[in-house]
């Protein structure tokens, strides 16, 4: 089944009806941490992350002191990450969902890493912030068809 995340179509049958202004802002709030990413500060990458945030990837689950750690430690770089496809936004309440495929470039351990990933950011909003509780990374499949050897 191939879904291409950008989702169409009136709400499920009790879903919150979705506000395009409020999907705008969380799609906004998600350049904002890239870019906070890319710039390998730890103190402006925090900003974007409640206490109990976790990163669930192909290798576990890492929180957010360690993966503030390797940042601050140097062990931990990104020089580059984009969103390459539309973003799907959900909003429920002070709970917003975000999926979108990215691609970034990282160095860790002194080795260079390029990823190709579908993205899931999962926000709630505290006293009017919106801060990020939960991120899951899942590698894109290949878009190029095999060839035959």
């Amino acid at each position: 089944m191939e879904d291409s995340g950008a989702g169409s179509g009136p709400p499920p049958n009790g879903a919150d009806a979705q506000d395009p202004a409020a999907a705008a802002r969380i799609v906004a709030l998600v350049e904002e941490w890239s870019a906070a990413i890319v710039s390998n500060d730890m103190a402006r990458i925090r900003v974007f992350m409640a206490d109990e945030w976790v990163i669930v990837s192909e290798s576990g689950i890492t929180d957010r002191d360690a993966f503030l750690d390797y940042v601050t430690s140097g062990d931990l770089t990104h020089s580059a990450m984009r969103t390459i496809s539309p973003s799907r936004v959900r909003v429920h309440g002070d709970t917003a969902m975000v999926t979108a495929r990215m691609t970034n470039t990282a160095h860790y351990g002194g080795r260079r890493f390029d990823a190709d990933e579908w993205v899931t950011d999962v926000f709630v909003r505290r006293d009017g912030r919106w801060l990020c509780v939960l991120t899951h990374i899942t590698p894109a499949a290949p878009t190029d068809p095999p060839t035959d050897a």
